[in-house]
């Protein structure tokens, strides 16, 4: 398939969970990409008295939320909803619900305008997400992919070609930071509650497992993490409060040491000399800090997005629809509904991303 290498206007939706996001990027022609507007909007507080995200609420949001900021993105570009070549949207993976209300959008737009869509790998975008950057990277490259429901190491050797180098086989280090919160108390959300209590504790005042470390594969698993906090605090009682910010240091080191091993022992495999970090654990600053550190002394370079493009966002999105076409991935008659004269769509809550290599 031939490459699309016209300079093109971006839409992209980004609707899979409890955030949405519209964001417009301007790529193709051999341009640097650049990202003309954004909004997001973050259902933090709706769910914060549920403890956790409701797919039905969500999905009831995302309706409200979805058009007014395309508007506000709009006005940001100042431009229109004419000049633009391409929407792309976020197919999955991700809640079913949640995804229909942004495809179905993108899709309804796309009719009313006359204009191709494209569906896009949720984790792709975050893969793609430091090409934003004011640093980008440059392929080949090793990706950790660390999120709330993700955690994955790829070798990348361009858009589209990725190997699958090790992944979690139980909780995501996301998953391990919020449900660790919980445990201490600390609310919804957890993760970046705990990273705070974790400044003002002693990481070394509690011996927490490091789940799978000498494995000998790159593989993660942070379940017995989980288990060894709830047995601390059980021991702890009602001595926990005088002690929370200390186990909460000591769980963060925990996962950010697994992260950062596993990290450098894939990088010494492959024997590539870049490394990408994306998704919103890659927002950590212990985890950045100690990257940054064994990138160093390696001579290793580690790239990370923006940090405000570390959660889910609609730019991101919008960039690997761009690059996408740009490599000549994306067959016509797939993307441009024109042809065929049917908008139709689908979603893919679960969606391995390794169904994507070209």
């Amino acid at each position: 398939m031939a490459p699309y290498t016209n300079a093109m206007l971006i839409l992209g939706i980004e609707s899979s969970c409890d955030e949405t996001g519209v964001a417009l990027v301007e790529t193709g022609a051999g341009a640097v990409p650049r990202l003309l507007g954004h909004a997001l909007h973050s259902q933090i507080d709706m769910h914060r008295a549920y403890g956790g995200v409701v797919p039905e609420l969500a999905s009831r949001d995302h309706i409200r939320r979805v058009l007014p900021l395309t508007e506000a993105v709009l006005r940001q570009a100042g431009t229109t909803l004419q000049a633009l070549d391409w929407i792309a949207y976020t197919r999955g993976p991700g809640l079913a619900g949640a995804l229909l209300v942004g495809a179905g959008v993108a899709c309804a737009m796309a009719a009313a305008l006359g204009r191709p869509t494209l569906g896009v790998h949720h984790l792709e975008g975050h893969l793609l997400s430091p090409f934003l950057s004011a640093d980008p990277p440059a392929f080949p490259f090793v990706a950790l992919l660390v999120s709330g429901g993700h955690t994955q190491l790829m070798r990348v050797d361009g858009v589209g070609r990725y190997e699958l180098l090790g992944e979690t086989i139980d909780d995501a280090a996301g998953e391990a930071f919020d449900k660790s919160a919980k445990l201490l108390g600390l609310g919804y959300p957890g993760g970046p509650a705990l990273s705070r209590l974790a400044q003002q504790g002693d990481a070394q005042a509690f011996a927490l497992p490091r789940p799978l470390l000498h494995s000998g594969d790159l593989d993660f698993s942070f379940a017995g993490l989980k288990t060894a906090v709830l047995t601390q605090v059980r021991k702890l009682g009602d001595a926990l409060e005088a002690r929370k910010a200390d186990l909460a240091a000591a769980t963060q080191a925990a996962i950010v040491e697994v992260l950062v091993r596993k990290s450098m022992t894939a990088l010494q495999r492959t024997g590539l000399r870049r490394l990408v970090v994306a998704g919103g654990v890659g927002a950590n600053a212990l985890l950045r800090q100690q990257l940054d550190a064994a990138c160093a002394r390696a001579g290793v370079r580690v790239h990370y997005p923006e940090l405000h493009l570390c959660t889910d966002n609609g730019a991101m999105i919008a960039l690997a629809a761009g690059m996408r076409l740009q490599a000549g991935l994306v067959p016509l008659a797939a993307a441009d509904r024109r042809v065929g004269g049917s908008y139709a769509f689908d979603v893919r809550p679960r969606w391995p991303l390794a169904e994507l290599s070209a």
